[in-house]
């Protein structure tokens, strides 16, 4: 292929479509991964492979990553975008949707890691591009668990960057504000989601999905020997 295979989680909506959308429309062959293949497809994005995939299993990951490299050739990007939002009390918030932000949000970005990592190290070559929050910078109401994970999202890219960085391979953290996606859904409490859409409404709106992609390609078209090492983006009206 001309131009490097980029990879993307979460590419069935919001965020990771607007992502696969413009680094398709940038030339790269693409390996789109999510629960739902359907989605995905319905993108119809030349040179692309869409695989249904958790991203909590390890194994799953790696192989779709070999598939596609079988195709298409070593992974130039990774883009870890999946993930659960799932906002709640702490004494009242059911622990199972702690768990569930934990395996998607933490080992999933960890996985993605772990499937191109060697490859990239080894090349000297190749951007991870982890897509967090900027409730992984500061907290919020109703957020305790979710920041918990996005903050470990922080700090497990810097660390990682750190380590190889003499290797050529750049980590980069994106942390967008409030997006308008899919992601406010799967909380449960129907309180919590009632002011979320509120506070949105007070700020004039929110970012769009396109508008994340753009910062990621941005990361990326940086020469080599340039890492974008964190963005953080959100509505100009957003408080806090």
């Amino acid at each position: 292929m001309s131009k490097p295979l980029v990879v993307v989680t979460g590419a069935s909506s919001g965020i990771g479509a607007a992502i696969a959308r413009a680094f398709s429309a940038a030339g790269h062959p693409l390996l789109l991964l999510a629960r739902r293949v359907a989605p995905m497809e319905a993108l119809a994005l030349p040179e692309s492979l869409c695989l249904s995939l958790d991203v909590t299993d390890t194994a799953a990951f790696k192989a779709a990553i070999e598939q596609a490299e079988a195709r298409f050739g070593p992974v130039g990007c990774l883009v870890n975008n999946a993930g659960v939002m799932l906002l709640g009390q702490a004494d009242s918030q059911d622990p199972a949707q702690w768990q569930q932000m934990l395996n998607i949000n933490v080992m999933g970005v960890l996985n993605g890691v772990h499937a191109v990592l060697a490859g990239m190290k080894a090349r000297r070559s190749g951007t991870i591009i982890n897509i967090s929050s900027i409730a992984g910078r500061k907290t919020f109401p109703n957020h305790a668990a979710y920041c918990a994970t996005k903050f470990a999202v922080h700090a497990l890219t810097e660390n990682i960057r750190e380590e190889v960085a003499d290797l050529g391979v750049r980590m980069v953290t994106i942390a967008p504000g409030a997006v308008e996606t899919e992601l406010l859904s799967h909380t449960t409490d129907e309180e919590i989601k009632a002011g979320y859409h509120g506070w949105k409404e007070s700020m004039g709106g929110v970012i769009a999905p396109e508008v994340i992609a753009e910062a990621a390609l941005y990361a990326w078209r940086q020469p080599a020997s340039v890492c974008v090492r964190e963005i953080v983006l959100a509505a100009t009206r957003q408080q806090p």
